[in-house]
C-alpha cells in the first residue's frame, strides 16, 4: 500500500483507491456467507469503519490491506452466522436467502439510495444460486466459512484458520463436509439452455392451468418452500410432492389478478421467474432443475428481500 507520507494537507489519499477496489471482492464474499445482501452491505460497512478507525501509522504498517480487509470482514460475517440463526428461529414461516436480479433490472436497495455501482454489485456464478445457497444455509457457520474462502474464493487453509480461529487440519475437514453436503444436494448439473426450458415449460402449463403438464415437469418429490416473512400472503409450510405443487400452482393461477403478470428473469444467475403487478415486482420464483424435471421451487414474497427488483 502507498503511505501516507505523500499526499499533503487537502490532497487525495493514494492508497483510497485501492482500498475502496477491494469493495466488490467483499461484497461477493460478505453475500456468499450470509445469504442476505442487506447484511452483506453492512457487513462491509463495518469492515470498512474498523480499517479507517486505525490510525494512519497502523494502516501503513499492513502489508496487505486487501488481505486484511477480506479477514475482518468474513469473522464479521462468521459472527453475524451464529446470531442469523437466533433470529431465523423466530422469523415468520420459512426463511430464503435474499434473491438478486440480473444486472440490467438491479434497484437501489434502500428508499432513497443512489443508483447501485457496479463495483457494490455481486458476480453472478453457479457459486451463488438460490440452490447453492440454501445448502449453505444448512451448515454451521465454521463449515460455511471455510467452504466458501477455501473453495469458492481459493483462500489456503491456514488463512482460513486464521478467520475461524481453528487449525488448519480442522478447516480442512470443515471444508470436506461442506463439500459432501453440495454433493449430495447437487447429484447433477442441467446445462443453462436446458434449465431456461423447462422453467419455460413450467410458466405455460401454469398460465394455461394445465395439471397434467405441470405435473409432468416436476419432480415426484420435489418441494416448494415460501418465504413471506409474515409481511405478505404466502403459505407457511413446505409443499411437498410434484403432484400437491401442480394443484397448488393451478389455484394461484386461478386467483391471480388481472394486473399481475408473470415474466421470465434470471434470478441469482439461473432461469427463474417474477410476479410483476403494475409494474412492481411483488414475487421471484427460483427453481432448481434436474435433468427435465424440477426438484425445488422457492417463492420470496417478502418486500424486504425484493428491493433489488426493478419496478416497472
Amino acid at each position: 500500500m502507498t503511505t501516507r507520507s505523500g499526499p499533503g494537507p487537502g490532497r487525495p489519499d493514494p492508497g483510497l483507491d485501492a482500498i475502496m477496489s477491494e469493495r466488490r471482492q467483499l461484497m461477493n464474499v460478505a453475500y456468499r456467507l450470509l445469504g442476505s445482501l442487506a447484511e452483506a452491505e453492512d457487513a462491509v460497512q463495518e469492515t470498512y469503519a474498523r480499517w479507517y478507525a486505525m490510525s494512519p501509522q497502523q494502516q501503513d504498517a499492513i502489508e496487505s490491506p486487501g488481505a486484511w480487509l477480506t479477514t475482518v470482514a468474513s469473522r464479521i460475517c462468521l459472527n453475524l452466522l451464529g446470531s442469523a440463526r437466533v433470529r431465523r428461529e423466530t422469523y415468520v414461516g420459512e426463511w430464503i436467502p435474499e434473491p438478486l436480479p440480473e444486472r440490467a433490472e438491479w434497484s437501489p436497495g434502500r428508499p432513497g439510495g443512489a443508483t447501485v455501482d457496479p463495483a457494490d454489485r455481486v458476480t453472478l456464478d453457479e457459486s451463488v444460486s438460490l440452490a447453492f445457497l440454501v445448502v449453505l444455509e444448512s451448515m454451521t457457520p465454521a463449515e460455511r466459512v471455510a467452504f466458501v474462502l477455501h473453495d469458492v474464493f481459493c483462500h489456503s487453509f491456514a488463512e482460513v484458520a486464521e478467520i475461524v480461529g481453528r487449525t488448519p487440519a480442522a478447516c480442512r475437514q470443515l471444508a470436506s463436509s461442506a463439500r459432501r453436503r453440495i454433493r449430495n444436494s447437487r447429484p447433477s448439473v442441467t446445462p443453462a439452455a436446458q434449465r431456461a426450458g423447462v422453467v419455460r415449460d413450467f410458466k405455460r402449463a401454469w398460465e394455461a392451468q394445465d395439471i397434467d403438464a405441470l405435473i409432468g415437469l416436476l419432480d415426484p418429490d420435489a418441494t416448494a418452500i415460501a418465504d413471506g416473512g409474515g409481511l405478505a400472503l404466502t403459505f407457511l409450510d413446505p409443499i411437498e410432492g410434484g403432484e400437491q405443487i401442480a394443484h397448488a400452482w393451478v389455484e394461484i393461477a386461478r386467483r391471480r389478478q388481472d394486473d399481475m403478470a408473470i415474466l421470465e428473469r434470471t434470478v441469482n444467475g439461473q432461469p427463474g421467474l417474477v410476479a410483476q403487478q403494475d409494474g412492481v415486482t411483488v414475487t421471484v420464483f427460483a427453481f432448481d432443475v434436474a435433468g427435465d424435471r424440477i426438484k425445488h421451487i422457492w417463492v420470496v414474497r417478502n418486500p424486504e428481500k425484493l428491493r433489488r427488483w426493478a419496478r416497472g
